[in-house]
């Protein structure tokens, strides 16, 4: 098993040095889904849920989330996102959306959290927009699925 960056000699976090890294243009990609009831999917793509468009509001909130990902996780690094991206699929069951953000920065640590915390809140807004019609709704599946750095 690998050391653990974030942890000291004492067993204490830490956040990790990366001041002797060289800049790097870096990219990750993250995907998720939230599976729903297929008349929510529905609803949302008719933009009929009362609290607005969720497509473009889940878009912004993730967006805004990869930005501030360095202020919600304590070790992560702040980092200046040059780019993000959050897009939605439908697959042809018709009762999930698939989350996919891809974040890009030059830094000398990598981005991908910022990607993962992209698809998260992107997810986590469209269950509160939709809450009051569905339930059941789900956030499933959020993994890391690709990085790049050049």
């Amino acid at each position: 098993m690998k050391k653990l960056t974030h942890i000291n000699a004492k067993g204490e976090a830490k956040m990790v040095d990366v001041s002797a890294k060289p800049v790097q243009q870096r990219s990750a990609t993250a995907r998720g889904e939230i599976r729903m009831a297929k008349e929510t999917l529905r609803l949302i793509r008719r933009d009929k849920i009362a609290k607005g468009n969720v497509l473009a509001t889940a878009r912004i909130a993730g967006i805004q989330a990869a930005k501030r990902t360095g202020d919600l996780i304590p070790m992560c690094h702040p980092l200046p996102i040059n780019h993000c991206e959050v897009e939605f699929e439908f697959p042809k069951t018709g009762n999930a959306i698939v989350v996919t953000a891809t974040a890009k920065v030059a830094a000398q640590t990598g981005v991908e959290m910022e990607a993962l915390t992209a698809v998260s809140l992107a997810a986590l807004t469209i269950y509160d927009m939709c809450k009051a019609v569905d339930k059941k709704m789900r956030i499933t599946n959020v993994k890391l699925v690709s990085k790049t750095k050049q």
